[in-house]
């Protein structure tokens, strides 16, 4: 038998990975659906790994709290243990977590993301073919969206109306710059600094350069938010000029020989106002690649894009900082299908396929995709896609990872 004595990842001096052929990988099952989706995706994951490897490798998997269960446990909603584990074993795969709506905890998946300083959201979007769609043409739609995770009015920096706090604010508001505010309204700061900003884009436009895509585009409303959100788009060409000026074009710099399109082995950067980009990802999906926007913006256009390829059950996501990385499905935690072994699992599987990609493991990521992909064209699929579909046969999610896994050899 192989030895498969667990080892951690490592991050080498210069960014790079040093993954070992039995890395240790954390996993935290999350709340409602997220034991029954975990349950499927684990079970994809294990065998596209056996098959692409054989005994060579395998992913040790190690649980850790957070959400519900971490309360019931440890009367925490987020243990420091889970943290460091994460910055311990650098890449952690998680479902999704409850987060109570206008009271109670501020949201866990937030407080990892800041914690952990996962400062980008990495949510490749792109349409399988034989899903339910609202579009004509939901095929050309293949984007990558780069969020900023960690400022923004996600900084959950705000005070209730009529409290101490709020006043204060609002007084300052008044006497400092003359502005008046309601006296009776609730404050919240939105912080963007140039350094996180700066890191975003970067990374949008490595991730472009990596993978041979035509485009960058910064997306924003600095139209309005001069000092935020134009500051967003403004430190954006900064960076693509200073770090990479001799591999990108900006789009206004393209003449009209050039019909909008670079020059040869160059990026594009350009940019649009958020709420004009939300009419040209619906008309116009097909010219733009690669998205890096402020927090809000790309919760907003992640999910809409996400509509337009089947839903969030179809959107897989990573958060990805210098150290460590944690993928997990994008969708929320559906209480209502807890434990009845109903939901899709699709979302979580992509995650997983990142995270295999994240890893180096390209051939056992590269299956999974091939078999999701047959899956779904055979009408084998969840009841959220079987409903919409004319022709399919509904699995329950433990079903639908066998069949997957069934098609990864055919």
């Amino acid at each position: 038998m192989p030895d498969y004595e667990p080892q951690r990842i490592i991050v080498k001096p210069q960014g790079t990975l040093q993954v070992p052929d039995n890395p240790i990988v954390p996993f935290i099952e999350g709340d409602g659906i997220g034991p029954d989706i975990w349950a499927a995706a684990k079970s994809v994951l294990d065998a596209a790994v056996g098959f692409a490897y054989g005994d060579r490798r395998r992913i040790i998997w190690s649980e850790i709290l957070a959400g519900e269960k971490a309360y019931r446990e440890t009367n925490e909603w987020l243990p420091e243990e889970t943290l460091q584990a994460i910055k311990d074993h650098v890449a952690a795969i998680k479902g999704p977590l409850t987060t109570p709506v206008g009271e109670g905890i501020r949201s866990v998946n937030v407080a990892l993301r800041q914690r952990l300083d996962l400062y980008a959201c990495v949510r490749p979007i792109r349409y399988i073919s034989g899903v339910p769609s609202p579009m004509r043409h939901p095929e050309r739609v293949k984007m990558v969206v780069f969020r900023e995770n960690t400022e923004d009015v996600y900084a959950g920096i705000e005070w209730e109306a009529q409290t101490r706090e709020a006043e204060a604010v609002i007084a300052f508001l008044k006497d400092s710059i003359g502005v008046d505010v309601a006296k009776d309204s609730a404050i919240g700061i939105k912080p963007m600094s140039q350094r996180a900003s700066r890191r975003l884009v970067a990374r949008a436009i490595q991730y472009a350069l990596d993978h041979d895509l035509p485009s960058v585009t910064l997306v924003h409303k600095g139209n309005i938010m001069k000092y935020t959100e134009g500051a967003f788009m403004k430190w954006g060409y900064e960076v693509a000029r200073e770090m990479f000026g001799d591999h990108i074009v900006v789009e206004s710099d393209l003449g009209p020989e050039h019909d909008g399109k670079a020059p040869p082995g160059k990026v594009v950067i350009k940019d649009r106002i958020a709420d004009m980009m939300f009419q040209q990802i619906l008309l116009r999906p097909e010219s733009y690649h690669v998205i890096a926007t402020p927090n809000l913006n790309g919760d907003y256009l992640s999910d809409a894009l996400a509509a337009q390829v089947g839903g969030l059950g179809m959107a897989p996501g990573a958060n990805i900082g210098e150290g460590c990385a944690v993928f997990e499905a994008t969708h929320g935690t559906a209480p209502k299908y807890a434990g009845t072994d109903r939901a899709n699992p699709i979302s979580l599987i992509l995650s997983g396929v990142m995270m295999l990609e994240y890893l180096g493991w390209a051939e056992a990521a590269s299956v999974i995709e091939e078999a999701v992909q047959r899956s779904i064209s055979e009408g084998l699929v969840t009841h959220d896609l079987a409903r919409r579909m004319p022709v399919a046969r509904e699995l329950r999610c433990s079903e639908f990872a066998q069949t997957v896994i069934e098609r990864l050899s055919t």
